[in-house]
């Protein structure tokens, strides 16, 4: 299948300020991340995916400085005709979000916008950050920009994504399946309940990618479970595959990723497949001439 690699990051975080990658390690899903820190550039990211045909591709903000929110995407879009789109930083209950919301619907390749809302490290415990009034009110600006809005949440939150999608006809793309990082059988029913309510609502979109585990683990055989359940759920054109590259470098090889997704749709019609693996990308991301 021809691709669009939905969700890969490039960065160079020696003149750049990421800060999660040259000052203060942060605690992360996968564990050990010190092999990220060190720049992913564009021949980089070549040399991982060589030998599969990529037809775009879709950056992902990478947590730069939050001071300084339209740095990433001003030097990411500066010289190179790639990426196709790109999904730039805002901070939806920011002061100066409308400065910033203003200056991404400037730049014709930034489609969408990502800010993690605050979370809970475990099920329970109090409400997330979607509930907060000022990130209600800052996603409710999106729409008249042209921008749609990247959800990156653990599942025990998503209840709180179905409310905020009432409060803005504004697309949202779930990213990374939900996070189900708990493979037992009774996490993934619990996370499958939370996406079955979430899918209820037409205006997600849902990325399959991040699909490692903590300390760098790769299932195949609970990945396949999980990549089928997004599917049943959602429909094939509300899906879309990538590769959260460099990230998920830390848990398996691009050609890895990318065969476990063809092997787990063979069964799936061309039609079906065609859009997880490139339509409904297009699509999302309005990538004209692109077929």
């Amino acid at each position: 299948m021809k691709i669009v690699d939905a969700h890969h990051h490039i960065w160079d975080p020696g003149p750049n300020p990421h800060p999660w990658l040259t000052v203060t390690p942060i605690p992360f899903r996968y564990g050990d991340y010190s092999a990220l820190r060190q720049p992913f550039l564009w021949a980089d990211y070549d040399r991982a995916l060589e030998g599969w045909e990529i037809m775009a591709s879709v950056t992902m903000e990478g947590e730069w400085d939050p001071s300084d929110p339209l740095g990433e995407a001003r030097w990411l879009l500066a010289e190179d005709d790639r990426p196709a789109a790109h999904v730039a930083q805002a901070l939806l209950d920011a002061p100066d979000l409308d400065a910033v919301l203003e200056a991404y619907a400037a730049m014709p390749r930034v489609r969408s916008v990502r800010h993690k809302p605050r979370s809970n490290n475990a099920p329970g415990g109090p409400p997330g950050g979607m509930t907060d009034a000022a990130f209600i009110a800052g996603f409710r600006q999106l729409a008249a920009r042209g921008l749609h809005f990247e959800l990156q949440a653990p599942w025990w939150h998503l209840d709180e994504a179905v409310a905020l999608a009432g409060a803005a006809d504004t697309m949202i793309v779930l990213n990374h399946a939900g996070l189900p990082a708990d493979r037992s059988n009774e996490g993934l029913a619990a996370w499958r309940a939370a996406m079955a309510r979430l899918a209820a609502v037409e205006q997600v979109r849902v990325k399959i990618s991040g699909l490692g585990l903590a300390g760098g683990g790769w299932d195949p055989v609970t990945n396949r479970d999980v990549i089928r359940t997004v599917i049943d759920l959602f429909g094939a054109n509300r899906c879309m595959f990538a590769s959260n590259y460099p990230v998920d470098s830390l848990c398996a090889g691009f050609g890895t990723i990318w065969s476990e997704f063809d092997a787990a749709t063979q069964d799936l019609t061309l039609t079906e497949r065609s859009a997880l693996f490139h339509g409904t990308a297009i699509e999302t991301y309005r990538l004209e001439g692109l077929t």
